[in-house]
């Protein structure tokens, strides 16, 4: 995959400006910029004072008076979740706050293997039996258009809350609080889940004039699900895993303790949440144990939150190598599929709660679309992946009458159809992917700024910390080094692994080059390269230099 490397560019005076007012050095105000940051301030220093009002999301007002009279009246509440980390925490922090208001409230997790993803009509059926008077969704919902009717023939309020893209329909709901809607004024559509839930138990203690404290406690449970669901990292989104990170380094949640001792993780960062927790925490939900995230999470006795800790690092154990075998798999049929701008691929075998993360593989392989599905009976259920600049979403609501079900957002869906129409959908989505002529779209990586390794001093690789937390939406400074020369280059692992040091005057980068060990011959001692590298994690991309020979970009990380 051929990839497109663009330095950004900056007005000189306006990188001075910035670093003078606010004290950084000039390669941080750089970055700023090419981040497009318009409240310096507030990016680098987020306090409570810069959440936006609750209320100017879609039906929040109705649904706070709604659960509020629920409070008043003893109503029995369910919530209904999702059984990934964005649901997990969003049950967790409504659970525990509604609790404290003295609501009868249990929760509902539906398992991915027998029942999928969001509301359905046996779950519906079963806490009707069990005589709850309000459904509350979190992460879930905005496409349950028959199960909330169902609902409501039953005589159940339902309630919405969810952030993914809604219908032209919405759910005939008392509620749906989603600030993707049409209508929405909301000024920061990219919340999770568990940040809807989050505006929900603000506006509520606005609302019984709560202390503040009430709700801003959750915030390190909060944080964990919005950095795990990958949602961009800016406007709130930004505030809740700044100030989250700092309340989970002190943490009061047993469960969350119990888990981060267990990652191994000296470090609270956005790096330990998306690579340490959130696998552990998602791989109940994958391999079909979906209760088990939320009873640690919501526990209080230490010894019950190591036992299930214990589990967890099993079950992800197990989903790590289901998804080794699928990826093989998906890997030869690959060989006999014909060529195209995307990837469609079935198999009976195939375990279905572990597929989208071996689709997010091959999409970030091939830089293509990629469906997975897997073959169950007379239906086939999956999940997709997608690349900037082609919306999955999108594409499926116009293949959608030959979709039995489908949800989720531009980047990433789950989808469900009878197995006769297979074929049906391969044609209609491969004739909407080549319309989009997304053969034209190059994967870019944008760098920052041109340095010496000379100029990422300690001073200025402390500062970058300034910039923290990484992840979607605000990824980590890429500096470009050019016309490094090689002083070592050797295979590690059995040939598998490349371990290389590059020079520059007298300093020095040591790189491993990991799943790169067929290149050992390809370059020779003091070759010349470029490297576009970042400081955080280590990472950089290489390029040869002193030959016409294009030998592509390869991914390096710094030992």
């Amino acid at each position: 995959m051929h990839k497109k490397w663009e330095i950004c560019d900056a007005n000189k005076d306006k990188v001075v400006d910035i670093s003078n007012k606010y004290n950084i050095p000039e390669l941080i105000a750089k970055v700023l910029i090419d981040r497009n940051i318009e409240d310096v301030d507030t990016y680098l220093n987020p306090t409570r004072n810069d959440f936006h009002d609750p209320f100017l999301m879609p039906d929040m007002e109705i649904a706070v008076d709604e659960i509020i009279k629920a409070i008043n009246e003893k109503q029995k509440v369910i919530i209904y979740g999702d059984y990934d980390v964005d649901g997990i925490t969003s049950i967790t922090v409504l659970k525990k706050f509604l609790a404290e208001r003295g609501l009868d409230v249990d929760y509902y997790i539906p398992n991915r293997l027998d029942e999928g993803y969001g509301l359905n009509k046996t779950a519906i059926q079963k806490i009707t039996d069990e005589d709850y008077k309000i459904i509350i969704t979190v992460d879930c919902g905005i496409s349950g258009l028959e199960e909330v009717e169902m609902a409501n023939n039953l005589g159940i309020k339902v309630i919405v809350t969810d952030h993914h893209e809604p219908a032209d329909t919405l759910p005939k709901a008392v509620a749906v609080v989603d600030a993707k809607r049409k209508d929405s004024i909301y000024p920061c559509n990219v919340l999770a889940g568990v940040g809807v839930a989050f505006k929900v138990i603000q506006a509520l203690s606005i609302k019984l004039g709560l202390d503040e404290k009430e709700y801003l406690k959750y915030l390190d449970i909060v944080c964990v699900g919005t950095i795990s669901d990958i949602v961009p990292l800016i406007d709130e989104n930004r505030v809740i895993a700044k100030l989250g990170l700092k309340l989970v380094e002190q943490t009061r949640n047993v469960g969350l303790k119990a888990l981060i001792k267990s990652s191994g993780y000296k470090t609270i960062s956005s790096g330990m949440v998306s690579f340490g927790i959130a696998p552990r925490i998602n791989a109940c939900g994958r391999m079909g144990y979906e209760q088990e995230g939320a009873k640690l999470f919501l526990t209080d006795n230490v010894t019950t939150a190591t036992a299930i800790t214990e589990r967890l690092n099993k079950y992800n154990k197990e989903r790590q190598s289901k998804e080794k075998v699928i990826y093989e798999e998906a890997q030869e049929m690959l060989k006999n599929e014909p060529e195209g701008n995307s990837i469609i691929l079935c198999s009976k075998g195939w375990h279905h709660g572990v597929i989208g993360i071996v689709a997010s593989k091959i999409t970030e392989n091939y830089f293509k679309p990629c469906i997975l599905l897997c073959e169950e009976g007379e239906e086939a259920k999956g999940s997709g992946r997608s690349i900037p600049g082609f919306d999955l979403h999108d594409a499926l609501c116009k293949s959608s009458e030959t979709l039995e079900k489908y949800g989720g957002h531009g980047m990433a869906v789950g989808l469900t159809l009878k197995l006769n129409q297979l074929e049906n959908f391969k044609t209609r989505f491969r004739k909407i992917v080549e319309d989009a002529n997304i053969g034209d779209l190059e994967q870019v990586i944008l760098i920052d700024k041109q340095v010496e390794l000379k100029e990422l001093t300690f001073d200025v690789i402390e500062k970058i910390k300034l910039l923290e937390p990484f992840g979607e939406g605000n990824k980590m400074p890429i500096f470009m080094c050019k016309n490094l020369k090689i002083d070592s280059i050797r295979s590690l692992s059995e040939g598998k692994h490349l371990k290389l040091t590059l020079k520059e005057g007298n300093q020095i980068l040591n790189a491993i080059g990991f799943n790169m060990g067929s290149l050992v011959h390809d370059f020779l001692i003091d070759d010349k390269v470029d490297v576009v590298r970042t400081v955080g994690n280590k990472r950089v991309w290489w390029k040869q230099t002193n030959t016409n020979v294009f030998k592509g970009y390869k991914k390096v990380v710094l030992i």
